[in-house]
C-alpha cells in the first residue's frame, strides 16, 4: 500500500512585481515549508504550478504554488486533486485575509471563500468548501487607501517581522495538520 497523500496548497502570484506582497501570504508560507522540508519547488506545465515533493514518515507531502495568477488558482488545485486521487479532506490552502490582524492565523476545516478571489477559484472548480485553511492576517488597508494597491503592498519594519513568524507558525501548524489531524492543528495554531 502507497504513503498517505497530503497536498498543501499556498496561494499567490506569480513574478517579482507580486514578491513579498500582503497577497502572496501563501507564497511566502510555502517558501518557509519548503525549507523546513528540505525541498524546491519546481514548475509542473501539466498542473499549472509549482510542486515539491517530501517524504514525511508513512506520508508525501506535495507542497504546490499555483501558476496560475490568483483568480484561477481553482484550476491548479482541481488538477492537483486529480493527478494525486485525493479528495478535499487531504488539501490544505494557505491564503491571505484582510479581515484578521497583521500576523495573526485562523485555521479552520472548511468555510467559504470570503471576499478572496482566489478561494472563490477554488471552491468553485472542486465543487465544495469541505477543505482545511489557514487563513493569515495581513489587516485592512487604512482609512481611504485603496484596497488592490493595500493588498498588494508589501510589509515593512515590525509589521513584516510579526508577518514572518506568522508564516513560519502557518508552516509549522500545516505540518502538525499532516501529522496530527486538523482538530490538533486548530488547537495549537490558531492564534491572535
Amino acid at each position: 500500500m502507497g504513503k498517505e497523500i497530503y497536498l498543501i496548497v499556498g496561494l499567490g502570484n506569480l513574478g517579482e512585481k507580486y514578491a513579498h506582497t500582503r497577497h502572496n501570504a501563501g507564497f511566502d508560507v510555502m517558501e518557509k515549508l519548503a525549507g523546513k522540508l528540505g525541498v524546491s519547488l519546481r514548475k509542473r506545465l501539466l498542473l499549472k504550478g509549482m510542486t515539491a515533493k517530501a517524504a514525511d514518515g508513512d506520508r508525501e507531502i506535495i507542497l504546490c504554488e499555483p501558476t496560475t495568477y490568483m483568480n484561477h488558482s481553482g484550476e491548479c488545485v482541481k488538477r492537483l486533486l486529480r493527478r494525486y486521487g485525493c479528495g478535499p479532506e487531504r488539501l490544505m490552502v494557505i491564503y491571505d485575509d484582510i479581515d484578521l490582524a497583521p500576523g495573526s492565523i485562523r485555521i479552520r476545516k472548511n468555510g467559504g471563500a470570503g471576499t478572496h478571489n482566489g478561494m472563490r477559484s477554488i471552491i468553485g472548480c472542486i465543487g465544495t468548501q469541505d477543505f482545511p485553511r489557514i487563513r493569515i492576517g495581513t489587516g485592512d488597508r487604512p482609512a481611504g487607501a485603496d484596497l488592490v494597491e493595500w493588498v498588494l503592498g508589501r510589509c515593512e519594519g515590525e509589521e513584516r517581522e510579526r508577518m514572518e513568524q506568522a508564516f513560519d507558525h502557518a508552516a509549522e501548524s500545516a505540518l502538525v495538520w499532516v501529522r496530527s489531524g486538523i482538530n490538533t492543528a486548530m488547537n495549537t495554531g490558531n492564534r491572535k
